[in-house]
């Protein structure tokens, strides 16, 4: 989408810190991070809602999920991590692209 900003990162159009990138994703570091570490990994094809999801983007969200946990060591994320997926804007989700935060680096809790 042409004003969504993830996409425009995506596109290589706006920068930012890139720790990881394949032909379905992108993780780059949060701007505003809510952890020691937190980073945001976003599929390349545009969506917002996992109610979106058919048999192509399920697989996609698959495969990204895979390769969270394979590269999370090189995250620095060995200790362990969450994810989190808001939907919708009571959910906190600020940008109209689905993207799954990764948080670690700390002891986490319920917040």
């Amino acid at each position: 989408m042409e004003n969504c900003i993830f996409c425009r990162i995506v596109a290589g159009e706006l920068p930012a810190a890139k720790v990881y990138e394949d032909e379905d994703m992108v993780v780059f570091k949060d701007i505003q991070p809510i952890a020691k570490i937190h980073l945001l990994a976003v599929p390349k094809e545009h969506f917002k809602y996992l109610s979106e999801l058919n048999a192509e983007r399920t697989a996609l969200v698959g495969r990204m999920l895979e390769k969270i946990a394979a590269n999370a060591p090189a995250f620095g994320l060995a200790d362990g991590y969450r994810l989190v997926i808001n939907q919708g804007d009571s959910a906190g989700q600020t940008v109209p692209h689905l993207h799954i935060h990764i948080l670690g680096g700390q002891k986490l809790g319920w917040e």
